[in-house]
């Protein structure tokens, strides 16, 4: 098991995969039950993930990826979507706490509605904007503990949403947020890693940045 701060150095973007390596669906789930943990606003967890394991479907995530090469190679293409209506499973959400004696009938109902409240005065902008930040922090925990795991990834924004919407058939409600193709690298023509800002850059303490 590496430590995190190797696992954090490690992390990279992998542009192409050794082909032909599967991935079981126990191995998913295993790297799922942890990501689970990332942080949401109100405990919403607005994270959904459409895993694409199968070969035909991923093809279609390959055409709406503009035909780039790392998803046609990946062992899965993981879709990342954000629901913006994850403030209505409050409810839900809540009633482990109201059985466990954390909130009694008063305070459960009062937090539910609040939590429902707070979205629905703030709009569908908000709300997907608010899918979008909780998703993201979900899948970046989620690649961390891919590489823990021995897996590369590579987030991506490089693809046509409405064409990935049709083409998997993504109910409304859920905003793609981007790709994380996952595999083993192929190493062969890895490229240094991408210039980092040193910290002064950008890190401000105290005042706004100039």
């Amino acid at each position: 098991m590496k430590d995190f701060v190797s696992v954090v150095k490690e992390r990279r973007s992998a542009n192409k995969f050794v082909q032909g390596i599967e991935i079981s669906k126990e191995e998913l789930d295993d790297i799922f039950s942890l990501a689970k943990y990332a942080p949401s606003a109100f405990n919403l967890q607005h994270a959904h993930y459409l895993v694409v394991t199968d070969e035909d479907v991923k093809e279609q995530v390959y055409e709406a990826a503009y035909r780039q090469y790392k998803v046609k190679t990946a062992t899965a293409a993981i879709v990342v979507l954000g629901d913006t209506r994850a403030h209505e499973q409050a409810g839900k959400i809540y009633e482990g706490l109201l059985h466990l004696g954390v909130y009694n009938q008063q305070e459960y109902q009062q937090t539910v509605e609040g939590t429902i409240q707070f979205y629905q005065s703030r709009g569908e902008q908000f709300a997907r904007e608010e899918a979008i930040r909780n998703a993201s922090l979900s899948a970046m925990q989620l690649m961390l503990i891919a590489k823990e795991k021995g897996w590369d990834t590579c987030p991506m924004i490089g693809f046509d949403p409405e064409l990935l919407r049709s083409s998997l058939d993504i109910p409304d409600r859920y905003v793609p947020v981007m790709l994380i193709t996952l595999g083993k690298e192929d190493t062969s023509s890895q490229r240094p890693r991408g210039y980092r800002k040193p910290v002064g850059e950008f890190v401000s303490y105290n005042e706004s940045p100039q």
